[in-house]
């Protein structure tokens, strides 16, 4: 039913039209940030709430003929301040998630800070008990000592007084004694009279001389009472001094203990009062963050998106960090979007493009599954190694690569694999496979670096079946050692324990012996194991080594980033990276060289070859030795004989 028209003209005023009832108002506070699930719920309800408001507004519209075109240019400033809203929050949703990165990776450091400081600060704790045990040890033993010290000197004080009483006692009853012998001879002389013999004159001078004498030892005595009454035998003072001695070194070591410990201590307080600013610091960054930051992730809600359940994201996410996370959810993303096109478009067919990727139409999608993707490329590999023990390469792996499938699958179709294959191997970058391939194939990596990785491997596996007389595919760890040293022999003693460890280690389910074949096999997707992945890697770390002591002998501007002798001389290279025979003597041809941008210039000085000046040009296509150019093939036989 129609509604009735006015009777009037409708005014509407200013705020009426910037503000209409029917529309949310956008928010601007400083809010979080919502969840993925909340801002889906949101978008939800927004998109069920606007259509019944949009169709009221549009019976407004067509019932109010007279102000139908303000009312639409209402609509339309309506509908392009929402597609402005909606560009803007899609916009934001990348720096969302670099948000939640962020704060991932401090919480991370907060609280590994956190952490060392906690156990810098209970370790300090406990050092601060016990220098205040051995403090209040070393004040107990000062005390002690001055209590003994006291002591002593009453005792020797004491039994100075008991000696000295003990002395003049002595001398005292030595006096009586001598006295009463005197009186006892007066008195048998008097009571014998008649002693014939004796004269009586004679013995009363006699007397009369011993009295003086003892008169005159008696004031002797007395003078020396009076003036070493107070002295001390000699052996006691000089065991009262060294006691003293030992007593007063003690006590000055113990002092200078105590003034090292008093600053010890010092030290400590300051150290400590470092660290509470340090800790108060952090704790306001920490609070700072925790205030600013977005909550972390639930990786868990993934479980639902991912095709294949719970099961398929716990075997994908296991033992990855959130970046790694990242880039498995846009594989997954990326691998759907793939299998849903149908077609690619053409980049062109001008020269910037690659070979195999001119193409100015659309090109069919093959929907390949990383299976097939992964055999192709081996294959391409395979046929590419086999090409360069044939003949001399004489074009690019692009090139090669749009030859291979124009052989393989018809110049009509080469173009549909050739996108779908660089469109997988550019999506899947956790394959070892995919990434090296696309690597090479757009130049950020040289294919003599995957080539000589491979004839690596089948170098080394070479060896360890020739040293297996049996062919049983099993070898003794020491025979396996022993393989290594000889198949490596610039290999140190430690490297070579490593790549035992690590077989040994692929090999856990196995007991006693190795078997080598084993450490060989690569999964479905061509992938190599550990072994093999440490064996490429001990090569590229002492190439990085050696171009870094030539660098350092020659001098730093001698050896130029762009400018690498794999790509100039990959056969010889390869012989080193193998420890074959011609290994030494490449160590030699290198140790002497002096590189430049645009050429090398070699001189060898070997007894053996004698002194002999050699040019290699820019393009390592000819070698000047002695006057004559040597070009072609015989450049490198003539590099392979040195």
């Amino acid at each position: 039913m129609a509604l009735p028209r006015p009777t009037s003209d409708i005014t509407f005023s200013q705020a009426t039209v910037r503000v209409h009832p029917t529309l949310p108002t956008v928010r601007t506070t400083s809010s979080p940030l919502p969840d993925a699930k909340t801002l889906y719920k949101r978008k939800i309800f927004q998109h069920r709430k606007t259509p019944p408001y949009r169709e009221i507004f549009e019976f407004f519209i067509e019932d109010f003929k007279t102000y139908k075109p303000l009312l639409s240019s209402i609509k339309n400033a309506y509908e392009v301040t929402l597609a402005h809203f909606r560009e803007k929050i899609r916009s934001l949703e990348p720096l969302k998630a670099m948000l939640v990165n962020v704060s991932e990776d401090c919480n991370e450091k907060i609280l590994a800070i956190r952490a060392e400081e906690r156990y810098e600060i209970k370790m300090l704790k406990k050092e601060k008990i016990n220098l205040l045990k051995l403090i209040d040890k070393k004040n107990e033993e000062k005390i002690s000592l001055q209590t003994q010290v006291t002591k002593l000197r009453k005792t020797l004080a004491e039994e100075y007084l008991h000696f000295l009483n003990e002395r003049d006692a002595r001398r005292i009853l030595v006096a009586d004694l001598n006295e009463l012998r005197y009186q006892r001879e007066d008195m048998s002389l008097a009571q014998c009279p008649d002693v014939w013999g004796e004269d009586p004159v004679k013995l009363t001078l006699a007397l009369k001389m011993a009295r003086q004498d003892l008169t005159r030892t008696q004031k002797e005595l007395n003078t020396m009472k009076a003036n070493f009454g107070d002295v001390v035998p000699r052996r006691d003072f000089e065991m009262e001094e060294k006691k003293n001695k030992e007593l007063f070194e003690m006590v000055e070591s113990l002092r200078s203990d105590f003034e090292e410990i008093r600053k010890e201590y010092d030290t400590l307080l300051q150290v400590h009062m470092t660290i509470v600013r340090d800790r108060d610091e952090f704790s306001r960054d920490l609070q700072e963050i925790q205030r600013t930051s977005t909550p972390r992730p639930d990786w868990s809600k993934c479980e639902d998106v991912i095709s294949g359940g719970q099961e398929r994201w716990q075997f994908l996410s296991q033992g990855k960090s959130s970046d790694q996370l990242v880039d498995v959810l846009l594989e997954e993303i990326g691998s759907g979007l793939l299998r849903e096109r149908e077609t690619f478009q053409g980049l062109g067919s001008t020269e910037d493009i690659p070979e195999f990727l001119r193409s100015g139409g659309f090109v069919r999608n093959k929907k390949l599954s990383k299976k097939e993707v992964v055999d192709i490329i081996k294959d391409v590999w395979k046929e590419r190694m086999a090409e360069e023990q044939e003949k001399e390469k004489t074009s690019t792996l692009a090139q090669f690569f749009l030859d291979y499938l124009k052989k393989r699958f018809g110049d009509a179709s080469a173009m549909d694999w050739s996108y779908t294959i660089f469109e997988n191997v550019k999506l899947f970058h956790s394959s070892e496979v995919m990434k090296q391939f696309h690597d090479v194939l757009t130049g950020k990596a040289d294919e003599n670096v995957y080539l000589g990785q491979r004839e690596l491997a089948s170098y080394l596996l070479k060896e360890l079946t020739n040293s297996d007389s049996q062919n049983e595919g099993n070898l003794t760890p020491d025979q396996f050692s022993m393989v290594l040293k000889n198949a490596f022999p610039l290999k140190t003693d430690e490297q070579i324990q490593e790549l035992l460890e690590l077989a040994k280690v692929q090999l856990e389910g196995i007991p006693r012996d190795i078997h080598y074949r084993l450490l060989f096999v690569e999964d479905e997707l061509g992938a190599s194991g550990p072994f093999i992945h440490k064996l490429w890697e001990q090569a590229e770390n002492e190439k990085k080594a050696y171009l870094l002591d030539l660098e350092i002998e020659l001098g730093p501007n001698s050896l130029q980033a762009h400018y690498c002798y794999n790509a100039s001389f990959p056969a010889v290279h390869r012989n080193f990276q193998k420890g074959g025979k011609n290994s030494q003597l490449f160590s030699h041809f290198l140790l002497t060289s002096i590189i430049w941008l645009g050429k090398i210039k070699i001189d060898f000085k070997r007894k053996k070859v004698g002194i002999l000046k050699c040019h290699v040009s820019q393009n390592a296509q000819s070698v000047t030795v002695g006057g004559k150019e040597k070009r072609g093939q015989d450049t490198w036989d003539f590099c392979d004989k040195v």
